[in-house]
């Protein structure tokens, strides 16, 4: 049993490892092969969508894992059908909301944003929200099976199609671009909804049944969840939309560039806090939230040795292998990535924060953490970001992360007080 978890966990980290590789591989194949005018409207353009997309989304993926959990721990097969059914037709309709606010956003460009020619390619990736919104249902189908090592493997096949696209697309031209991607995304939806409902399909087949008492708690959670992964996605995707309204052109493909550690960090850690979304919820809903906190801490000890070995090496390596990974023309992004670099390791370290409120049903505390956050980022990427381009606004996300640290290390402290923790026998 030991074994087969290992090798999921294993596997889990060579497909998220591999997919974050490829996301910035597209990144890089784009920086070089478009325009530096090109990468900029590229940055924005996927900033801008996934920004829609996320925020709109309503995020019944993780009401799916809670509840899905909780349903098949009772063997309450009615209810674990119908809330299957629900979550479904919600998610499509977060899918329709985001390609309907990307088609506004593409009329609305010329006004918004310094960097011009936008508008064709965001009409091309609206269609993105609507067509990968069968996606996340799937993922969490494999979440609830414990089969993270699946949904990992699927992350990673969608990546290499759109570092396929992007490859293709770039040596035509920005829309060309997007137009790829988007067939990219068809054929990823396509073959992961596959296989989400062969695993769907595992489960003890039952008539559907209503949520009953429980349909206020879940629809409360719902909400929840939704505002808080709308807040998340604008810590990764806002900066850069911000960065296209208050500075040059070109600073927004400079700090598309300085998000790279932001993304490695986050990638570096998106395994684990897989797997803690997983077995920390199973585990707090099988009786067991002591084995919770303890695989919270060992995290928390994990990542802190790692930022203080890793960070200082980082630090002098930057400015090489920026001209060396994204060519020469882009060398001046080199201060702004440092800068990212020290905000990246604190993201790093509270990665928990993410996932482990949805494990003890506490979303809320997730958002509070979030608004803090952004209160502080924005303002900081906007002010900072027009005196000193990408530099100051990557200062701006590094202020916003050191504020959301404070905050979570102060509930840190109060939470065991709060949450019953039982003992690992109960």
């Amino acid at each position: 049993m030991r074994l087969r978890v290992l090798w999921r966990r294993l596997a889990t980290a060579a497909g998220i490892y591999g997919s974050a590789l490829l996301g910035i591989l597209a990144t890089v194949v784009a920086a070089r092969d478009l325009s530096k005018h090109d990468f900029a409207r590229f940055a924005l353009v996927f900033a801008a969508t996934g920004l829609l997309q996320t925020f709109l989304d309503l995020t019944v993926d993780e009401v799916v894992v809670k509840y899905g959990n909780r349903y098949a721990a009772r063997s309450d097969w009615g209810r674990f059908r119908r809330l299957f059914e629900i979550c479904l037709r919600v998610k499509m309709l977060g899918g329709l909301a985001g390609t309907l606010a990307t088609v506004g956003a593409a009329f609305l460009s010329p006004y918004i944003w310094t960097t011009g020619g936008v508008r064709t390619s965001l009409l091309i990736a609206s269609l993105i929200p609507l067509v990968q919104a069968p996606e996340g249902m799937a993922e969490a189908t494999l979440l609830v099976r414990n089969r993270y090592d699946v949904r990992s493997a699927m992350l990673l096949w969608s990546m290499l199609l759109r570092l396929a696209a992007v490859a293709v697309g770039a040596r035509i031209g920005l829309v060309a671009t997007f137009v790829a991607i988007v067939v990219a995304q068809v054929v990823a939806t396509t073959s992961i909804a596959a296989v989400g409902l062969a695993a769907y399909r595992r489960w003890p087949r039952a008539d559907a049944t209503a949520i009953g008492e429980e349909r206020a708690e879940i629809r409360g959670f719902a909400v929840q969840s939704t505002v808080a992964s709308g807040l998340a996605s604008l810590r990764a995707l806002l900066p850069t939309v911000l960065v296209g309204v208050v500075a040059r052109p070109l600073q927004v493909g400079e700090f598309r560039i300085a998000q790279a550690p932001q993304t490695a960090m986050a990638s570096l850690s998106a395994p684990v806090r897989l797997v803690l979304l997983a077995e920390q919820t199973r585990d707090v809903e099988h009786g067991r939230s002591d084995r919770a906190f303890r695989l919270l801490r060992r995290y928390i000890a994990s990542t802190v040795a790692l930022a203080a070995v890793g960070v200082p090496a980082l630090w002098f390596a930057v400015p090489p292998l920026v001209r060396a990974v994204y060519g020469a023309r882009w060398s001046d992004a080199a201060d702004a990535v440092r800068v990212m670099l020290l905000a990246a390791a604190v993201q790093l370290v509270f990665g928990w924060t993410k996932s482990f409120p949805v494990s003890i049903g506490r979303p809320g505390l997730r958002t509070a953490g979030q608004l803090v956050e952004l209160a502080t980022l924005v303002p900081l990427v906007c002010v900072l970001g027009h005196y000193h381009g990408a530099v100051g606004a990557a200062a701006g996300v590094a202020g916003g992360a050191v504020a959301l640290a404070a905050f979570w290390t102060i509930n840190l402290v109060r939470l065991p007080q709060t949450i019953p923790v039982e003992s690992a026998s109960a």
